[in-house]
């Protein structure tokens, strides 16, 4: 699993600015959810070949008793509590201030390992800048400037060497030889999640157990049905470490996140007696974005008038248009209706997503697109399509080459998108097309 890392400090030490450093992103947020978007954002980087999750939190007033302050606060503890490493920024051009030192008493309380950093360090001593910091007694601090890079991918790296020191030593030799299909579960707080893995593993009578060396909080559930195994991942396991904060809402970002990442198929799943939410909308938008096969189960279904029913579809399609690619199935985890269905829809979607394409059967399915509607032309030029091949799976990637390419409309490369998509049945699982102007690699060269 992706270590983390929560960026914790007063108001404007550079928290934000370091975060899209490390996400080499200005706005790049994998969560921006009702109730976060102030103070509480979420992140991929990667240094090198070391991928991890970055949080970057608001002002900390870790004694803040109402308003925004308060809420804001619990938000940092939250990230506090969800993260492998803390790397508590201070302002080095400002100096040691007392909210330094209230932030300081919280996070020595918190058992996390932290890592003190003064940041805006930029042209001053070392020496000058860390005096007065040592009297927080953490350790010596380590200097950076976010703005200009200076330091950063030394503090990254032993921040992550940090995170894997925790981890235990035979995480690795825990991994079962064949976890089958991975499948997460994600969605929100008391959607059905856990009663639906209860179903699963109950009819078959096999013994569900929590698989050591995953992630603190995610829950690994191996099952077989039908002669084929599976891996349940589940997200709505009660956390490990650290007390959870029964002010804050309990779904987590992290857990969900991870999850995904660790998942060869996603089921999103949506409550009938709830109407679809924006944390709903934001929860599916960062599984489209991390190409993983996707699934939606709608439950708690049973029950429902012909009118609920319409009206739930109605939302769906209203407000997670952008997910058309998936099956949407109609569940009661509690009653085991559509399980079946739902099992076959999980199948087809990795299948889908894992499926190989080639060569020859790509370009055929792309000459048969351009003789039904060709690409428009761009001035006096069209672009000209030759041949296709794969270029990668889960999700599946169509390496389109030719000339003038440039200029294929984003229609167009829907157009094609869903004639692949017929042709080659691939139902529940995104798909990306790259347009690559030049010669065939794979013809030798004629003269």
């Amino acid at each position: 699993m992706k270590p983390v890392i929560a960026l914790v400090g007063r108001p404007n030490v550079g928290k934000s600015t370091l975060f899209n450093r490390l996400t080499r992103s200005r706005d790049a947020l994998v969560a921006d959810l009702p109730g976060l978007t102030r103070d509480r954002h979420y992140g991929e980087g990667r240094i090198g070949e070391r991928p991890f999750l970055v949080i970057d939190t608001g002002g900390f007033e870790p004694v803040a008793k109402d308003g925004i302050m308060h809420e804001m606060a619990l938000q940092t503890k939250q990230a506090v509590a969800e993260a492998d490493i803390v790397v508590f920024i201070v302002d080095g051009r400002q100096g040691l201030t007392p909210h330094d030192k209230t932030i300081t008493d919280f996070l020595r309380k918190s058992g996390r390992k932290v890592m003190l950093v003064i940041n805006k360090s930029e042209g001053m001593k070392y020496t000058s800048v860390t005096a007065e910091f040592y009297e927080l007694g953490m350790g010596d601090p380590y200097v950076i400037s976010a703005a200009h890079g200076d330091g950063v991918h030394d503090l990254v790296n032993e921040a992550l060497d940090l995170a894997f020191a925790q981890r235990p030593e035979d995480e690795e030799e825990l991994e079962p030889a064949d976890r089958g299909v991975k499948i997460a579960l994600v969605g929100r707080p008391n959607v059905g999640k856990s009663t639906l893995i209860n179903t699963l593993v109950g009819e078959q009578r096999v013994i569900a157990f929590d698989m050591p060396g995953t992630t603190r909080d995610s829950i690994e559930v191996p099952f077989e049905r039908d002669g084929k195994h599976y891996t349940l991942i589940d997200t709505a396991g009660i956390r490990r470490r650290g007390k959870v904060f029964e002010a804050i809402e309990k779904f987590s970002v992290v857990k969900t996140l991870q999850s995904v990442s660790e998942a060869n198929v996603v089921v999103l799943m949506l409550d009938a007696q709830q109407d679809i939410s924006e944390q709903d909308a934001h929860i599916a938008g960062f599984i489209l974005e991390s190409g993983r096969a996707l699934v939606v189960a709608v439950n708690k279904w049973d029950g429902l008038t012909s009118d609920k029913r319409d009206q739930i579809k109605m939302d769906i399609d209203r407000k997670l248009d952008f997910l058309g690619f998936a099956e949407l199935k109609f569940i009661s985890a509690l009653k085991g209706t559509g399980i079946k269905q739902l099992m076959t829809a999980i199948d087809a979607a990795y299948a889908a997503a894992t499926a190989n394409l080639s060569t020859p059967r790509l370009t055929r399915a792309l000459q048969e697109a351009i003789e039904k509607q060709e690409p428009k032309r761009k001035g006096s030029t069209r672009p000209k399509m030759r041949y296709a091949h794969q270029g990668g799976q889960n999700p599946p990637v169509i390496v389109i080459h030719g000339n003038a390419l440039e200029g294929v409309t984003e229609p167009y490369k829907r157009y094609l998108e869903k004639h692949f998509r017929d042709t080659f049945s691939l139902v529940g699982t995104p798909l990306r097309i790259e347009l690559r102007s030049g010669k065939n690699p794979f013809a030798k060269e004629q003269k």
